[in-house]
């Protein structure tokens, strides 16, 4: 169990706003194996951290900038410059209606939270990796590459090339590149030359997380596929077991199939307010993944948690 990878999911985001720098500084000190950020484009190119293409489930964009967006409703931050993107709040993630999406955690009202950019991420992590005496690595996801190209921008190889800026540059550095396309990622390893680990995230075909076909993806042709140029894969933690009525668990057998294929697997995403009733609390959690499931890390918005269970 102790050779399960603890991967703080978006900083400590079970206890402070997601990736933002006070949540990241908090995991760090949770003693995390890697730290994940997600990274889009702002509208003068300069790479943020934000999971959504768009501003509204994090920040105060509606009332900042009023009209500013799209037909779909959505104030998409590839629409604004970094100086406008720096002026606004950052809260917990709200639902659609307002609601926050987990109603026990920090609570939205007035902060001073900001949306930080990449660069600013990677240093507090280098910084607080020497005046900690730690070697936390990164983990990131170029968020939706494809539609990025729609837009005119290549967000895979500005990220690369950001990274590289900070000293990760192959397999021997302490960062890992992870994207639910297949393509992008192929083509990040095939043309774009990086050495960087590799993971392909395994979503399902109904999120519409790219043009991805998942369900092939998880069988022993599909993992064939992605080892020939990744490192690792990333399922969803129910792709892993099915949980019936009784309380029994399945497993689905796709960790053993990676295995095989030479890929390690890192689930997303335990959460220690969201775990289902058949498996009960966080040690159960990691027990399972780690010795019944045999995966070799996990996502998790609640790292000090997982840290604790798997150091025992």
């Amino acid at each position: 169990m102790k050779n399960l990878t603890v991967i703080a999911h978006r900083g400590a985001c079970g206890y402070l706003p997601e990736h933002t720098l006070e949540g990241v500084a908090m995991a760090h000190a949770m003693d995390v194996d890697y730290i994940e950020l997600d990274a889009v484009l702002t509208r003068d190119n300069v790479l943020i951290v934000l999971h959504d293409l768009f501003l509204d489930a994090m920040t105060d964009v509606a009332e900042r900038f009023p009209g500013r967006q799209r037909e779909d409703g959505f104030s998409y931050a590839i629409d604004f410059t970094l100086e406008e993107i720096k002026s606004l709040r950052v809260h917990e993630r709200l639902k659609p209606d307002g609601q926050p999406e987990f109603p026990g955690r920090f609570p939205p009202g007035e902060t001073n939270f900001r949306i930080p950019t990449m660069a600013e991420e990677l240093a507090l992590v280098q910084g607080l990796n020497r005046s900690r005496s730690k070697d936390v690595g990164i983990y990131i996801e170029p968020k939706s590459p494809g539609w990025h190209s729609s837009e005119g921008r290549s967000i895979v190889a500005d990220v690369i090339k950001m990274l590289a800026q900070f000293g990760y540059r192959g397999r021997d550095d302490n960062a890992i590149l992870q994207s639910f396309d297949f393509e992008q990622l192929k083509n990040a390893r095939d043309t774009l030359k990086t050495d960087l680990k590799l993971v392909q995230l395994i979503g399902e075909n109904s999120w519409q997380e790219s043009t991805s076909d998942f369900d092939y993806l998880r069988t022993a042709e599909g993992l064939l596929e992605i080892a020939a140029f990744a490192d690792g894969i990333g399922p969803w933690l129910m792709q892993l077991v099915t949980l019936e009525e009784d309380g029994g668990i399945i497993e689905s057998g796709l960790v053993g199939l990676a295995h095989r294929a030479g890929l390690f697997v890192h689930g997303y995403t335990l959460r220690a307010d969201q775990l289902p009733a058949e498996i009960g609390d966080m040690a159960a959690a990691v027990e399972l993944l780690s010795r019944r499931l045999s995966i070799d890390g996990v996502f998790t918005d609640h790292p000090d948690q997982v840290v604790r269970c798997r150091n025992g």
